[in-house]
Parts: C-alpha cells; structure tokens; sequence
C-alpha cells in the first residue's frame, strides 16, 4: 500500500515501540540472493519505519540492529553490518535531525570498528538537543550485557560511597541503564514469525505488549506498523493487577 494512503491509527498510541528486525536472511534466501542483499533491502523499512513513527507522534521508536550475539556470524557478513549501519546513519542523519527526532546508542561500545562508532557517535550529539521522538539504536547490545553493565555501575558508586546499598531500587538501578530517560515499551513488535525476545531489552519489558508477525523485516512498512498498533490498542493491560488499566 502507498504510504501516502496509511492513515495514523486513531486512539491512544504507545509511548514507545521496540522492534526486532527479523527475517533479512530468510527474505533474502526465498530469493536466491546472498544474505547480505536482505540487510540492504532492510534499509527501506528502517527508513519508512522511523519516518511513520515520527510522523504519528509517538515517544519513542527503539530498533534491534546488532547484538552482542550477532559476531558469531560469518566475518563477510559481521564487517558488511559495520559498514550498512554506519552508511545508513550518515545518509539519513541530516534528514532525522530536520525531524526533530533524537538519536540515543544502546549497548557497548568496544568491539565497533572507529569509523561505524564515530558515525553513532556524531549522530547522537547532532541530534542531543532535539524534542521529538526518541530513536534508540541497539547495537551491540544484549540485553543481559546491559543488566550486567548496570550492576556494574552500581557497584562502583557504593564501593566509592556515592551511593549506599539500602537506597537501591528498581526506579535507583534504572538509572544505570543505557537510555534511563526512556520510558519502557508498551509494544514489542517482531518480524518473520519468531516467538522470543532474543535477549533484547530483558529489564524492561517486564509489562511489554507482544506483537509477533509473519511479515519479513525487508517487507515491513508503515501499514504493517498501523496494524501493530490496532492490536496494541485492542488489548487490556493490566499491570499485574485484576482491574483495567
């Protein structure tokens, strides 16, 4: 469907939408193509993605785009990653900028080559002081690696006395996530039909809405989103609790 002709869902939308981009290999093998060639036609989704997500107001937008798992992959297809996240940064950085959207790095840093982490790097402090949506971009990241890095940080401030043990609780340890300034999602959407989390956001989506689709990441557009969020909305959150939200 033309983009143009996708309507913002009516009602109340989620604050923050995460999203696990599945399915670039399987998309690109149903065609014959090296995997490589799924990675590339990503590039359309991630860019209609944010454009809608920015469009529609929403909070937050949080992209899964390399993991802490994900050098285990063949070295050709590892160093290709590298090389498409820090060009596709530096193609659309200017344009998210001119959206007022700000860009945020979730996970380590060691490991990224200099010149993909100087790309992450310039886009974040272009886009530092802009108001709208929040774009999180998950690379390098494990969602255990990001709980231990936290402890971490913790730890060091009370074995320096800044902090003391009794004033540790959930709102306390949050603070040491990667982007605490981001409320946690209220939908989780994942691509190409796969039903885990992947060790993605592992704190906080404690009380996420999960939305699970057959649709492969390179095939995922704006009206694919609109339908997400018509589920979201056609559901009862609870909280723990009996009562309706």
């Amino acid at each position: 469907m033309d983009e143009v002709t996708v309507l913002k869902p009516e009602g109340k939308l989620p604050g923050h939408v995460a999203i696990i981009m599945d399915g670039n290999g399987r998309w690109a093998e149903r065609r014959n193509l090296p995997r490589i060639a799924g990675h590339k036609a990503g590039e359309e989704s991630i860019t209609d993605i944010v454009r809608s997500a920015s469009e529609w107001e929403l909070g937050a937008i949080s992209l899964f785009a390399f993991s802490t798992e994900n050098w285990n992959r063949p070295d050709n297809e590892v160093e290709f990653l590298m090389s498409f996240n820090r060009n596709l940064l530096n193609n659309r950085v200017e344009e998210f900028h001119e959206r007022n959207i700000r860009i945020s790095h979730m996970g380590r840093r060691e490991r990224i080559p200099a010149s993909t982490l100087q790309a992450i790097d310039n886009a974040v402090e272009l886009t530092r002081n802009n108001t709208g949506m929040a774009l999180n971009i998950a690379f390098n990241y494990g969602g255990r690696a990001e709980i231990v890095d936290a402890v971490r940080g913790l730890c060091a401030d009370i074995s320096t006395g800044r902090l003391q043990p009794a004033e540790v609780d959930e709102e306390r340890f949050r603070s040491y996530l990667y982007v605490p300034e981001v409320p946690d999602p209220d939908l989780l959407v994942r691509t190409a039909g796969e039903m885990r989390i992947s060790n993605f956001l592992v704190w906080e989506l404690a009380y996420t809405e999960i939305y699970v689709t057959e649709v492969l990441w390179p095939d995922f557009r704006r009206q694919n989103l609109a339908d997400a969020i018509r589920e979201f909305q056609s559901r009862e959150r609870r909280f723990g609790s009996i009562q309706e939200e």
